[in-house]
């Protein structure tokens, strides 16, 4: 993209930021209003006679201006079950394991979380301690920050005024430059760096905001992948933005967020801009719509409170298991017989995952 697009998109989106709420987009996400939901995850797992065990996500994440976890309860049939929870707040999940037996092994995990929508007019957190630094500049296993990542980040900043502008040049890069690909299992893996060597910047949401949060942290800003699941349908109307009903199982979406100083972290979802490219209309829009130019503008700054956060982290180690990390922890996790179950297979896994919200 060239530079004077990039300079008139940032100074847009600076002014969105910085506008008040009515005169904002038809989709601005402001609400200050909090809502509690409750999250049920159901798994039955045929054994045959071989032992087994499961890891649930359970929300982690916390930041008081919108996304607060609550308690969570379990019952089943497990031998043992124990809650862990990561002390910096990047994962959380619960650990069961059965003996081997011939009968189903049965757990249900419910956890409440109060959250509400991301914007404007909720005081950002300036201070950035540097443990926090370190984690969000830091690369992973999916998200080196040297070779062809460093020199796209370099390229897409190159004459940037400030953090804000780097970060900006980045989200509408990416919103530019990718394409949903619906063919994609799951939520995506999130490799960067073959995206790039291969040209093919397609994906969904795990592969989009990860490229984001990898060429921000190449860029030397903090920055980080919120993984968790859509609860509820978006207040604007937009189909792709929200879940369709009480049962979730497949509604898994990551959101990412980037630390500009003196504002905090500001939310950023290019990859949510790009499902609604694809999915809103029968698929017929393009970037130039103004459905998706208001979702473009909101989706830098803002995000709505339909949607749970579980963590933050990468390469998550599962106890007990001898089958190596997973990259994000945003599905149930199974073994039986210490081979691990296809995530992305809940019929067969077999995992449900419902939700409802309770009253204020």
């Amino acid at each position: 993209m060239r530079r004077r697009q990039f300079l008139l998109r940032s100074a847009a989106v600076s002014a969105l930021i910085a506008a008040p709420v009515s005169l904002r987009a038809a989709y601005a996400p402001a609400s200050t209003a909090w809502r509690t939901f409750e999250l049920t995850t159901t798994v039955t797992l045929d054994r045959n006679g071989k032992a087994a065990q499961a890891w649930i996500p359970v929300p982690a994440h916390a930041d008081p201006l919108w996304t607060i976890p609550g308690d969570t309860a379990w019952t089943g049939n497990a031998d043992t079950v124990e809650q862990v929870m990561a002390e910096d707040g990047s994962h959380g999940f619960i650990h069961a394991t059965w003996e081997a037996s011939d009968a189903p092994a049965v757990l249900e995990v419910t956890s409440e979380v109060r959250t509400r929508d991301r914007h404007s007019g909720l005081p950002g957190n300036a201070v950035l301690s540097d443990e926090e630094r370190a984690r969000a500049t830091a690369p992973t296993d999916l998200l080196p920050l040297n070779g062809i990542v460093l020199d796209t980040a370099n390229e897409i900043t190159d004459g940037a005024g400030d953090d804000l502008d780097r970060a900006m040049r980045i989200y509408n890069w990416v919103v530019d430059e990718t394409e949903r690909n619906p063919e994609t299992r799951g939520c995506g893996l999130g490799d960067i760096a073959s995206m790039l060597h291969t040209g093919d910047l397609t994906g969904k949401c795990a592969d989009l905001n990860a490229l984001f949060v990898g060429l921000a942290r190449a860029a030397g800003l903090p920055a980080r992948d919120l993984y968790g699941i859509r609860v509820a349908p978006s207040a604007f109307g937009y189909k792709a933005l929200g879940a369709g009903s009480a049962e979730v199982t497949k509604a898994q979406h990551c959101r990412a967020e980037v630390f500009i100083e003196g504002q905090g972290w500001v939310a950023a979802d290019p990859a949510d801009v790009r499902k609604v490219v694809l999915q809103e209309d029968d698929g017929k829009l393009s970037l130039a719509d103004a459905k998706v130019q208001d979702v473009r503008e909101a989706l830098f700054g803002a995000a709505e409170g339909n949607w749970i956060a579980y963590g933050t982290a990468h390469d998550v180690t599962l106890p007990g298991s001898d089958n190596g990390p997973v990259p994000f922890l945003m599905y149930p996790q199974a073994e039986i017989g210490g081979e691990r179950r296809d995530e992305l297979e809940p019929d067969t896994f077999s995992y449900t995952i419902t939700t409802r919200e309770l009253e204020a």
